[in-house]
C-alpha cells in the first residue's frame, strides 16, 4: 500500500510515517499543507490519502477542501481523514462524493495503534470508518431521518457498520450471534431498497444512507 500523509504537525507526520512503516505501509510523500496534498497525489496516484482537516495557510478547512479536490481528479483515490475536528460542510461533501474508500476519525478517538492500522487498511481496500461522534454530529443537522423504517437494533447495527466493524465485531460489540446480525444486516438492506450491485459496496451504501448522504 502506498499512502500520501498530509498534516501540518511535524511530530505528528513523522510518526504516522514511521507507524505505517513498521506495518509494512510505505508513504510516498509527507506533506504539510492542501495545495502540497494535491501535487503529491497528482504525481505519485497513492492508494490512500491520510489526512488533517485544518492546516496552513488559514488552518480552518484546507485539508478536507484538498481532499474532495484530490478525490474529483482521482475517483479511485481512498481518503481517510485524521482530526480534531468535525467539519460538517465539507464532510458531507466528502463522504457523498463517493461510496468507496472513505474514512473520518477524530484524533483523540484512537484508541491504540493496532485500531488505527485497521482503519487505514479498511478504507485502503475501499471500506468505511467513520467515527461515532462524527456520524451523531452529522445527524443532527437534518430534521429527516433517512432509516426511519428500521428497528432500533437494526439502527444500532448500521451505526456500528458506519465505523467499519464486521459483523463479527457487531454481534461482540452487542452481545448476540452472528447469525442475528446477519439478519439484521440483511433486513438494512432490504429496508433501504440495496439490492445486489457489482459497482458498488452495498454496506458503504447503507452508511451512506445512514449518514442522511444519498
Amino acid at each position: 500500500m502506498r499512502v500520501v500523509i498530509a498534516e501540518d504537525s511535524v511530530l505528528l507526520r513523522v510518526g504516522v510515517e514511521r507507524l505505517l512503516a513498521d506495518e509494512g505501509i510505505e508513504t510516498v510523500a509527507a506533506v504539510e499543507d492542501g495545495e502540497a496534498l494535491l501535487a503529491a497525489v497528482d504525481e505519485h496516484r497513492p492508494d490512500l490519502a491520510l489526512v488533517d482537516v485544518r492546516m496552513p495557510p488559514t488552518f480552518t478547512d484546507e485539508g478536507l477542501r484538498a481532499a474532495i479536490e484530490a478525490r474529483r481528479r482521482h475517483p479511485d483515490l481512498t481518503v481517510l481523514v485524521l482530526s480534531q475536528y468535525v467539519e460538517e460542510r465539507y464532510a458531507v461533501e466528502l463522504l457523498a462524493g463517493g461510496a468507496n474508500g472513505v474514512g473520518y476519525l477524530l484524533k483523540e478517538r484512537v484508541a491504540d495503534v493496532a485500531e488505527f492500522v485497521a482503519a487505514v487498511r479498511r478504507v485502503a481496500d475501499g471500506g468505511t470508518s467513520i467515527d461515532h461522534e462524527v456520524i451523531t454530529q452529522l445527524m443532527v443537522r437534518s430534521k429527516r431521518n433517512p432509516v426511519d423504517s428500521l428497528t432500533q437494533r437494526e439502527r444500532e447495527v448500521l451505526g456500528l457498520m458506519a465505523q467499519g466493524l464486521s459483523n463479527t465485531a457487531i454481534a461482540a460489540s452487542l452481545v448476540v450471534s452472528d447469525g442475528a446480525v446477519e439478519k439484521h444486516v440483511g433486513n438494512i438492506f432490504a429496508k433501504l431498497g440495496l439490492e445486489p450491485s457489482t459497482s458498488e459496496h452495498r454496506r458503504v451504501r447503507a452508511v451512506l444512507a445512514y449518514l442522511n448522504l444519498t
